[in-house]
């Protein structure tokens, strides 16, 4: 809405033209995010800590002095993230609107799970199958505008990185790989949101990182430069990334440990849906699961812990997700967050030399 102020300001007003950059649009929405969350958290704090967040007996015994931190504060983060991508963005563009959509219906999703949990006292919440139907759905829709929607045949194509001649036609395929990637982003950084401020770092850090693609993609000049697909309009996702990173970073303010608050599936499960809605824009799925390490090998911890005890009757791990195979192990919990972070940050800045590595 700003966007379309400083438009109208211009012609009174020739400096107002410096906010049709997105350059300078996408630094804005990161200290507008950051603004709008250190403004609200306090007092949204204050209204959740009526809802503690239980723990669980058969974890790490240092989690149970957390019992009773106010949880659902991803609601924090969709607020920031939201109204400064409305306030920022140009919302003529149509994947600012299908990255919108897919980011609120999933944290619909994880408020309806909190909301049992913890006001209803349902210790189950949504059963799994419930949250995967709900998850699939909204992603097969979004796949499929995005695939009916598409410009040109580069939104359809599968990219695969280092390499610049291998472009493979997706077609009809484009749909359901669009659904994994969604909904296996989603649940990846929902199992990694487990101790303080553990996930949202990363989340951060992926974000801007795509930010950087959504840039490059959305810019003819540098698309062709670079070797990687032109997306028209794609650029305007950089918005959406700086508002993304700027509520994180927010949220971290408060999430950092020891927590004030916790995210709850309200946040995790829409921090996820927008990391794969934003690498599906951009082609960039193979890109966000390096980016993403942390996420992935969480998710596997989870996935082989669960096989090898229905095939063997035993546990690779002490506990899944791997976080807490560490901390069992008698890693301090601030260590295990602060290298998972450094892990990150190694595997964001291959992710980035992919661009040119090629």
């Amino acid at each position: 809405m700003l966007y379309y102020l400083t438009d109208w300001l211009t012609e009174w007003y020739s400096p107002f033209r410096v906010f049709q950059y997105l350059t300078l649009r996408s630094i804005v929405s990161v200290l507008t995010a950051l603004v709008i969350s250190f403004v609200i958290g306090p007092s949204l704090i204050r209204w959740l800590a009526r809802y503690g967040q239980p723990i669980r007996d058969d974890g790490p015994e240092s989690h149970l002095s957390k019992a009773g931190t106010p949880t659902m504060g991803g609601l924090l983060i969709l607020i920031a993230l939201v109204v400064t991508t409305l306030l920022w963005a140009d919302l003529n563009n149509r994947f600012v609107w299908v990255v919108l959509v897919v980011t609120l219906g999933f944290g619909v999703i994880g408020f309806v799970d909190d909301y049992k949990k913890l006001v209803l006292r349902n210790s189950r919440g949504m059963s799994a199958r419930q949250k995967l139907f709900w998850q699939t759905a909204l992603s097969l829709a979004a796949a499929m505008f995005l695939y009916q929607t598409a410009m040109v045949p580069a939104e359809t194509t599968y990219i695969v990185p280092f390499f610049k001649d291998i472009v493979i036609d997706l077609g009809w395929g484009y749909i359901p790989i669009t659904c994994l990637v969604i909904v296996g982003s989603s649940n990846a950084v929902n199992l990694t949101d487990g101790l303080d401020g553990l996930a949202i770092l990363p989340t951060v850090l992926v974000g801007g990182a795509l930010g950087v693609f959504a840039y490059i993609s959305g810019h003819v000049h540098f698309a062709d430069y670079l070797a990687v697909p032109h997306i028209p309009g794609a650029g305007e996702l950089v918005v959406f990334c700086g508002s993304l990173v700027g509520a994180g970073l927010g949220f971290l303010w408060f999430n950092a440990y020891p927590a004030q608050v916790f995210m709850g599936d309200i946040g995790a499960l829409a921090l996820g849906a927008a990391l794969g809605m934003v690498a599906v824009v951009v082609r960039q799925e193979i890109v966000l699961m390096i980016m993403g390490g942390v996420f992935v090998m969480e998710t596997v911890s989870v996935i082989l812990q669960v096989a090898s005890f229905k095939l063997t009757g035993k546990r690779l791990f002490r506990m899944a997700p791997l976080h807490h195979h560490f901390e069992l192990n008698g890693w301090p919990e601030p260590r295990v967050i602060v290298r998972f972070w450094i892990i990150t940050v190694i595997l964001v800045l291959i992710g980035l030399a992919t661009l040119k590595l090629r």
